[in-house]
């Protein structure tokens, strides 16, 4: 049986959220960053069901205190309480495979993240998968741990099995120092059922800790559709790079050597923390949910612009902006901090 990796806009049991806490690095910002973290539980479950993995047993009471008072449906609420690092979902969650003429059964494989070239201490965060599959995923579904390092903004698939991604991020010996590009390639086709593959060679954001995901950079949609950001500041120091990334987009083909629809992000203004350290708003790292994309959005005057253009890219869904400005001062923004888990991923009983 032949699997691949489903594209985010495929049918959704739940989001799966690691929540802030205070020994993380947000202990200082939660006051700011939880609303945000409400906000999206009220727009997620409003379509479908959110998984909340929770450091311990006392703040999965804190949580269900906060989305109590917030009005969020509780019963589409599941818990998974397990020990944390950190909330970056995106990087440390499962990546999940359907059956290729099939909808069952799924493929969840948890592969190793090792906090974005061991930069970061990502133990905790590396076996929330093994919980999360245990407790909450059907007995239908396969699970299967690997060796290999991939992050889940590392990579970006569409309905035909194109892969996505960044020669920065999965070239890097951080991750993988024994594998060639032809390995990785090997295993990605092995694993996640790639049938070709798309290297991104330039664009970077300044403040990422990953070494240029392809989520803050260069976002599949549905019918052969690349949606990226574009840079039209010359004096910014990102111009040149993004320029030559729009320069490459224009050169890939689909399977039929037609070039792919180009959809623009607009550039929000630079921000900086108290540090004068950049931050990387990018407006790429939105989230698909079932019926609607929530869009980070960052008090700035290309919001509205953002929006507009994220809704070309999905006609058929509610676009909806959630301001992320307390997200990206820990470097990171709405797609980093989220992991969608597709139908059939869920039991019964959590369905």
């Amino acid at each position: 049986m032949n699997f691949r990796l489903l594209p985010e806009w495929a049918e959704q049991d739940a989001v799966m959220l690691t929540w802030p806490h205070k020994d993380t690095d947000w202990a200082d910002n939660l006051a700011r960053v939880e609303p945000v973290y409400i906000e999206l539980a009220k727009h997620i479950t409003t379509q479908q069901q959110l998984v909340i993995v929770a450091h311990n047993s006392a703040l999965k009471v804190h949580i269900t205190a906060l989305l109590n008072s917030a009005n969020v449906s509780l019963n589409r609420v599941h818990f998974v309480v397990t020990p944390t690092n950190d909330t970056w979902a995106r990087d440390h969650g499962p990546l999940t495979c359907a059956a290729i003429d099939s909808p069952k059964p799924l493929k969840v494989y948890d592969f190793t993240f090792n906090g974005w070239g061991n930069k970061f201490e990502s133990a905790l965060d590396n076996q929330i998968n093994c919980t999360l599959v245990k407790e909450l995923s059907s007995t239908n579904n396969q699970y299967q741990a690997l060796d290999m390092v991939l992050e889940g903004g590392g990579i970006e698939i569409n309905e035909h099995g194109v892969l996505l991604t960044t020669s920065e991020c999965l070239l890097n010996k951080n991750r993988n120092p024994d594998l060639n590009p032809n390995d990785i390639e090997a295993l990605l086709k092995e694993h996640l059922g790639a049938t070709s593959f798309l290297w991104v060679e330039h664009g970077y954001l300044a403040g990422d800790d990953t070494d240029s995901h392809i989520d803050t950079l260069v976002r599949f949609a549905p019918n052969n559709t690349l949606v990226y950001v574009q840079c039209d500041d010359k004096t910014d120091e990102h111009f040149s790079a993004l320029d030559a990334m729009e320069k490459q987009l224009k050169t890939f083909k689909t399977a039929d050597n037609t070039p792919y629809n180009l959809i623009e992000l607009p550039w929000p203004k630079a921000a900086y923390d108290d540090e004068q350290t950049r931050l990387p708003a990018t407006y790429a790292n939105y989230l698909i949910i079932n019926n609607a994309v929530l869009v980070p959005t960052y008090n700035d005057a290309n919001d509205k612009r953002a929006l507009a253009q994220v809704q070309k890219a999905y006609p058929q869904h509610t676009i909806i902006g959630v301001n992320c400005q307390p997200i990206i001062e820990q470097f990171g923004s709405l797609h980093c901090i989220t992991m969608q888990l597709p139908r059939g991923f869920l039991a019964g009983a959590a369905q």
